[in-house]
């Protein structure tokens, strides 16, 4: 049963992190299922997101517990879950479910799409997106469970994703970056919703779920060029260096100071493409006094010098990876 959750993280540490919170790329369907269908949702490499916006159904996942879906009720799931839409009284799956190698649909792969015969009694938006805390962390990647959370008409949320929507069919120019910003909206209401929800989504939401080490996450995407190490971070926050390492680990699966190199990289990569600032300046903003020992830092993260990264930056469009997310994949791969 839902509680009080043991820990919350505070409003200011919260605004903070809200502040650095970045859409990447979204993609929206409108899905419309008539009485009794099913919609088999294939894996994918990003999260997904479901909002309700008429009618009453399930989602349904493998070790999970049905999902009910009703008006306003907003729905992610991390990344490589299968699932199936029913738009059905109880939470029943067909017989073929779980088998979605064949037919299955992708979220955003296509403006509409629609399931079953008559008048449709479940309408949502389902879509695949990536969030970014910062410039390093993907913000839903790292969920064991979906997140739930039922909103209400006066959030207007139904206005914001259809919005969304409809930025992303009319191919417009700056729809991307419309839709993403839209999208970040309807983020921002539910990590608003972590300070009052006692929904079980929020004790396992590892940034979340550990106040002293979301503010010294938060101090760091916040402030890259500050002098960073493992004691000024742990006395920020009131712990030992190693209470403080332990449970940072724990929450991020890296050191802090490997993902305080990972931030940096990634705001150098961001200013780089921005083509605002030298390469001199952008070192001092990623907390580098050397522009020497930037570059060996940042040619070993993306491969190639700061200058060269520039110049190839100035291709990248919207719609495709960064080459700030291609490179750092690729690495963390190996």
């Amino acid at each position: 049963m839902a509680g009080e959750p043991f820990w919350r993280i505070s409003r200011q540490d919260l605004d903070k992190l809200m502040t650095t919170l970045d859409v990447t790329f979204v993609r929206l369907s409108e899905c419309t299922l008539a009485a009794g269908a099913h919609l088999a949702v294939l894996r994918g490499e990003a999260s997904t997101i479901h909002y309700c916006f008429r009618g009453g159904g399930f989602i349904l996942l493998d070790d999970e517990a049905p999902i009910r879906l009703m008006p306003h009720t907003l729905v992610i799931v991390p990344p490589g879950r299968a699932m199936t839409i029913a738009a059905t009284e109880y939470p029943t799956a067909p017989r073929n479910a779980g088998k979605h190698s064949n037919g299955g649909f992708t979220p955003g792969s296509s403006q509409r799409h629609s399931v079953g015969n008559g008048e449709p009694t479940l309408v949502l938006a389902s879509g695949s997106f990536r969030a970014n805390y910062g410039p390093a962390l993907d913000l839903f990647a790292p969920l064991a469970t979906p997140i739930v959370e039922t909103f209400d008409v006066h959030d207007q949320l139904d206005q914001v994703m259809s919005y969304a929507m409809a930025e992303l069919a009319a191919q417009d120019v700056g729809g991307g970056p419309m839709s993403a910003a839209l999208l970040k909206l309807v983020l921002l209401a539910l990590l608003r919703r972590c300070l009052v929800s006692t929904n079980a989504w929020v004790e396992r939401f590892s940034i979340l779920s550990d106040p002293p080490i979301a503010r010294a996450f938060a101090e760091m995407v916040s402030r890259p060029s500050a002098a960073h190490t493992i004691r000024s971070l742990s006395r920020a926050v009131g712990l030992s260096r190693s209470a403080f390492t332990a449970r940072f680990s724990a929450a991020f699966r890296e050191s802090p100071m490997s993902l305080l190199r990972r931030i940096r990289m990634r705001h150098a990569a961001g200013l780089l493409a921005a083509n605002a600032l030298s390469i001199d300046q952008v070192a001092l903003s990623a907390g580098y006094q050397s522009r020497s020992s930037f570059t060996r830092t940042f040619r070993r993260y993306y491969g190639s010098d700061p200058s060269e990264y520039r110049a190839k930056a100035q291709c990248a469009s919207f719609d495709s990876p960064t080459p700030a997310e291609d490179a750092l994949e690729q690495s963390d791969a190996a």
